[in-house]
């Protein structure tokens, strides 16, 4: 079972009961969902993967919307 802490407009706040005991919060918002450590300071813990994997996409993409390189 995965108690829901909060819900804000569109966000979800939750935890995984047996995931580990480093605090941390789930935030969930449609079907994407991004890991938050709690201790010793807020920080991200897990989504950058999926940003890593499509990494070069985006930089193409955003050259190709701002129209010049990322370098310049």
């Amino acid at each position: 079972m995965s108690p829901v802490f909060r819900r804000e407009s569109e966000y979800t706040f939750k935890i995984y009961s047996n995931e580990e005991e480093r605090l941390h919060i789930h935030v969930t918002h449609e079907r994407c969902e991004a890991k938050y450590w709690l201790e010793p300071e807020v920080e991200l813990a897990k989504n950058k993967k999926l940003v890593e994997k499509y990494a070069d996409r985006f930089k193409e993409q955003f050259r190709q919307h701002v129209g010049k390189r990322i370098d310049d």
